[in-house]
């Protein structure tokens, strides 16, 4: 069973694409996500790839890209001790300009329980936020 622990959106009037290069860029995330200290791919930003990720407040933590539509959506899976989390990422296109982002966080596995209670209040407090800041940034072409 998964478990949908956050959800947020916002929306655009730059292309997707600008978010897409801005989420492929993991140097430059701790410029709009307040949990990130610093995050590094492990090469280019296809299915498969995997990186590392520093929160500011946990250790460092692999993940992997498990989904990717270019300009559209992807998934990264952190490696939890007996659990999924999924971090999803969806830009929609609107009809006649603009863009919906939505980012969703869930967890599934014997302990998604455990990290839910462990992660959902630090989820909880900074994806919204983060989300409306990485939109600014990307809209003021940075």
């Amino acid at each position: 069973m998964t478990t949908l622990v956050i959800s947020a959106r916002t929306t655009s009037a730059v292309p997707p694409s600008a978010f897409f290069d801005r989420w492929a860029d993991m140097a430059t995330w701790p410029e709009w996500s307040t949990d990130v200290e610093w995050a590094r791919l492990e090469g280019p930003f296809p299915v498969g790839t995997t990186g590392v990720l520093k929160p500011r407040k946990g250790p460092k933590t692999k993940f992997v890209i498990e989904h990717l539509d270019p300009d559209r959506a992807y998934v990264d899976v952190p490696r939890l001790h007996g659990a999924r989390l999924a971090s999803g990422h969806l830009v929609t296109t609107h009809p006649g300009g603009g863009c919906s982002i939505d980012v969703t966080i869930s967890m599934s596995g014997p302990l998604a329980w455990l990290w839910t209670l462990l992660l959902a209040k630090g989820f909880g407090e900074t994806t919204q936020s983060d989300l409306y800041q990485l939109g600014a940034v990307v809209e003021a072409g940075g």
